[in-house]
């Protein structure tokens, strides 16, 4: 019983810690930059704001619409991967590496460029249109065929679906160059730039799916636990799977349709949040949305400084962290069979 308790306890405390991270995350992005500004004036501009000063300015109008899309896309592409992951039962599962990204990107290029698409909330709805196409293509590629779902599968139909939207984006792109402008921000993956204004289309599904993924959390550790025990325990696995791809459609689609091209969160951080508080989906979601966050406000800022005065787009920083990590579990899983 003590045992029990002080686990449950050391999750908490890593949990406070986790939004001790975000905090701390959340308030560098917005003290630092091309014009550093002290933590000071940072409080100043959230809770006692003067428009005569340059740096209260410079962060009400840029700096804080900017990070809080940067925490809102990493929550979402955390607990999304989480959830692929578990609904998969593949490692190697995230929203980037199973074409549910690339997806997403496919239906906005071919909007801008077929149907002149140019609205925020057109976008938003054709990322989840995307994004949602893909996802039912890997899932039905990945549970085909004999011996149905296994992992293997999965992966081969994400690399699939992937190439697939990715030829075909870059097909639509040489066809018609007019349009690689107003998406080329998109296909890099960035949080540079962006307003307020386009958050608040996508901000509903986005806190929808966080709640929705953690009122599911429970039925997501009984079907982890296997199909048939958790149809032994009463449990519809069709209808927990069927919301588990609706949330994961909801927050990728919506993360690509203000973000672009942002991997990898999806792939790390669920694997970081399991080696902190173990299989428990309970509390491998909450852990998921702060840690999921707090990498990509750090990446953005890295992506400020490295190329200074241009900045390096928020994805290929992504990219640059997230890549060795794969690789280092397709080579751990090798080494496994």
């Amino acid at each position: 019983m003590t045992h029990l308790f002080s686990r449950v306890w050391a999750k908490w405390m890593g949990l406070v810690l986790s939004m001790l991270l975000f905090l701390a995350a959340f308030a560098a992005s917005l003290a630092f930059g091309q014009t550093p500004i002290a933590l000071e004036s940072v409080w100043d501009a959230l809770f006692h704001y003067d428009k005569s000063v340059q740096e209260h300015v410079i962060i009400t109008t840029s700096r804080l619409s900017r990070s809080a899309i940067a925490a809102a896309i990493g929550a979402s592409l955390a607990i999304a991967g989480s959830l692929l992951q578990a609904l998969t039962k593949n490692a190697l599962a995230s929203p980037s590496t199973f074409g549910i990204n690339s997806g997403a990107i496919f239906f906005i290029v071919a909007g801008a460029a077929f149907f002149s698409v140019s609205s925020m909330v057109q976008y938003m709805w054709i990322a989840f249109v995307g994004a949602a196409v893909a996802a039912l293509m890997v899932y039905v590629l990945g549970s085909s065929g004999r011996g149905g779902m296994s992992p293997m599968k999965f992966v081969l139909a994400g690399a699939a679906i992937t190439a697939l939207f990715v030829a075909m984006t870059q097909g639509v792109l040489v066809t018609d160059e007019q349009s690689l402008e107003s998406v080329l921000f998109w296909l890099a993956g960035s949080v540079a730039g962006r307003s307020v204004e386009m958050l608040l289309p996508i901000l509903p599904f986005m806190a929808g799916g966080w709640l929705a993924a953690l009122f599911m959390s429970h039925s997501v550790n009984i079907l982890t636990s296997g199909e048939e025990v958790a149809k032994g325990l009463g449990q519809r696995t069709i209808w927990v799977k069927s919301a588990m791809i609706a949330i994961i459609v909801l927050l990728a689609g919506g993360s690509v349709s203000v973000g672009g091209a942002i991997g990898f969160i999806g792939l790390i951080i669920p694997h970081i949040a399991r080696g902190l508080v173990g299989i428990d989906y309970r509390w491998i979601i909450p852990y998921c949305a702060l840690l999921g966050a707090s990498l990509l406000l750090l990446a953005d800022i890295a992506a400020r400084f490295v190329i200074m005065p241009q900045e390096m787009p928020i994805g290929v920083m992504t990219a640059l962290i997230g890549t060795p990590f794969f690789i280092y579990l397709a080579r751990r899983r090798a080494g496994r069979t």
